[in-house]
């Protein structure tokens, strides 16, 4: 089933084509994109409904919508979009924002990107110049001093090859724990800076956000992990691992945002408009805190156990109202 992103990805490029192919029959529009009839009739309500702030009469994209509404052979035709043709323009608070990723990407990579983001910076850097100064300490306010000390220090033991002992706070578990760890790379993925690095509590390769991180000190022992292969993120930031335990939610329709806020493994539609997705975790403890929170818009599927876990929980937190 394809994601939310994957949605506003094909409604950018549907506008376009509807402008320029206007009265087409749904059922052709839908092999165009290689979607079934009733995906697009789903994009489409969605289109429906987007448009330019204040959303009155006038703002709102306009569709043909009864033509199509219950017939694959129904025309589509889309008007009141002309504005998704004008070139954007970055605001000042947008290109200091792409201007720090970009400058936090060319200090984290290799040498061979650097100087095709030089170009892409030297480009915003004088858009921005043309929209006007950005607002006071923006680029500050983007990457906290604590971050950028941290960094600085997980660099510097990389480049000597040291060691480092860090204070890590896991959300999951509401606790700050103390690891040795063998720092391997500093990277950014998603808006966030991660260390990569080879833990020595847990004994294995682990990635850690800096913001989490409390406190580094470099150590004098070398680092014992320094030839692990690069990080592959090319199926995200997140896998699962051996000891992780497989959950099968089906979830509400008011709940389908799980599928795109957490890391799933598969998805699929439900009859009711909700999903069916599966997720691997390896803390009960977080799955329990996540299902407890998403009542009474799922329901566990997979394991057994883990549904008795948290109705175990959940009369545990009633027992102590009712006393």
């Amino acid at each position: 089933m394809p994601s939310a992103k994957d949605q506003v990805t094909r409604l950018l490029a549907l506008v376009p084509y509807l402008q320029k192919r206007q009265d087409r029959p749904l059922r052709e529009i839908a092999a165009d994109f290689g979607l079934e009839p009733e995906q697009l009739r789903r994009d489409l309500q969605v289109l429906w409904m987007c448009g330019l702030p204040g959303l009155g009469p006038g703002d709102l994209i306009d569709l043909n919508f009864e033509s199509f509404e219950d017939d694959p052979d129904g025309q589509v035709r889309i008007g009141n979009a002309e504005y998704l043709t004008r070139p954007l323009r970055l605001g000042s608070t947008e290109a200091a924002a792409l201007t720090v990723a970009l400058r936090t990407l060319r200090d984290s990579g290799g040498e061979a990107p650097r100087d095709v983001i030089d170009r892409v910076l030297d480009k915003i850097e004088r858009a921005a110049a043309d929209a006007g100064p950005a607002p006071v300490g923006a680029e500050e306010r983007a990457v906290p001093d604590e971050i950028v000390g941290v960094r600085r220090a997980l660099e510097a033991a990389i480049s000597a090859d040291r060691q480092v002992s860090i204070t890590y706070f896991v959300p999951s578990r509401d606790e700050a724990s103390a690891r040795t760890v063998d720092p391997l790379a500093v990277f950014g993925h998603d808006g966030h800076t991660y260390l990569d690095a080879w833990c020595h509590l847990a004994q294995g390769r682990r990635t850690f956000r800096l913001d989490r991180i409390d406190a580094v000190t470099t150590l004098e022992a070398t680092r014992a992990r320094s030839d692990e292969p690069p990080l592959d993120l090319s199926d995200g930031l997140f896998s699962a691992g051996p000891d992780d335990v497989e959950v099968r939610l089906a979830v509400a329709p008011r709940a389908r945002w799980v599928a795109d806020y957490y890391p799933v493994t598969a998805v699929a539609e439900s009859a009711d408009g909700g999903l069916e997705v599966t997720l691997a975790a390896s803390d009960e403890r977080w799955l329990i805190r996540l299902v407890l929170g998403l009542a009474p818009h799922v329901r566990i599927l997979a394991p057994a156990s883990l549904a008795t876990a948290v109705s175990d929980r959940a009369r545990a937190a009633l027992a102590h109202y009712e006393r």
